[in-house]
C-alpha cells in the first residue's frame, strides 16, 4: 500500500490555497441542508474518482475499462463533483464564488492544458487505438453505452491501483476536508 500522505502536495506553492480554504471555512455558514446536498454531490464525485483510479495504469496500458469505457477522464470528472459538492456544502454565497472561481479555472486554464498533454502523450504511445477511443468516448460528459471497439480487455477494479494511483491520500484529504465543514457547522448552530 502507498503512503496516501504525500508532502509533495505541501510545497510552499499551495499555501496560498490553504490559507484561502482556511478562510473560506471559517468565514463560511454552512446549513444542514447545505450539508446534506454537498455530501450527496461529493460522495458522488468520490466514488467515480476511485472507480476510475481502480482501473487506471498510468503508462503501462491504454485505459478503456470501468469508466474509462464512458468517458475518458472520470478522474476529472470526479473532481469536479467533488470541488461541486464542497462548494454547495459551504453553502451561502460563498458557493456561487467557489463554484464561478473553481468553473473558470477548471473550464478555462487547467482542463484544456491538461487535456491536450494527456491526448498527445497517449496518442504518441497507443497511436491509432487511442485516436478511436478518444473520437468515440467524450472527454467529460460520460456515453450510456460502453465503449469496447472489439476489445477483448478484462481489467478489473484492483485496490492496488486505487492506491497507485494515490486515491487513499484524495480519500484522506476529503474526508478530514469534509470533517472541518461539518465541525463548522456545529459551531454555527451553537
Amino acid at each position: 500500500m502507498r503512503n496516501p500522505v504525500r508532502l509533495k502536495n505541501l510545497r510552499a506553492r499551495f499555501l496560498p490555497f490553504l490559507a484561502l480554504g482556511l478562510l473560506v471555512l471559517f468565514t463560511s455558514q454552512p446549513s444542514r441542508g447545505s450539508l446534506v446536498l454537498g455530501s450527496i454531490v461529493l460522495l458522488l464525485g468520490f466514488l467515480l474518482r476511485g472507480w476510475g483510479a481502480g482501473y487506471l495504469v498510468k503508462n503501462d496500458a491504454l485505459t478503456t475499462a470501468g469508466p474509462y469505457a464512458h468517458v475518458r477522464h472520470p478522474l476529472y470528472v470526479g473532481t469536479l463533483l467533488v470541488g461541486t459538492g464542497f462548494a454547495l456544502g459551504i453553502g451561502g454565497w460563498w458557493a456561487l464564488a467557489i463554484l464561478f472561481a473553481f468553473g473558470s479555472w477548471f473550464f478555462g486554464i487547467y482542463f484544456p492544458r491538461k487535456d491536450r498533454i494527456e491526448g498527445e502523450r497517449l496518442e504518441a504511445l497507443y497511436g491509432e487505438q487511442y485516436a478511436a477511443y478518444r473520437s468515440a468516448v467524450p472527454a467529460l460528459w460520460p456515453r450510456w453505452r460502453a465503449y469496447s471497439a472489439g476489445s477483448t480487455e478484462r481489467t478489473r477494479w484492483s485496490l492496488e491501483h486505487y492506491s497507485e494511483n494515490n486515491e487513499l491520500g484524495t480519500a484522506l484529504a476529503l474526508f478530514v476536508g469534509w470533517l472541518l465543514l461539518a465541525w463548522r457547522f456545529t459551531e454555527g448552530v451553537r
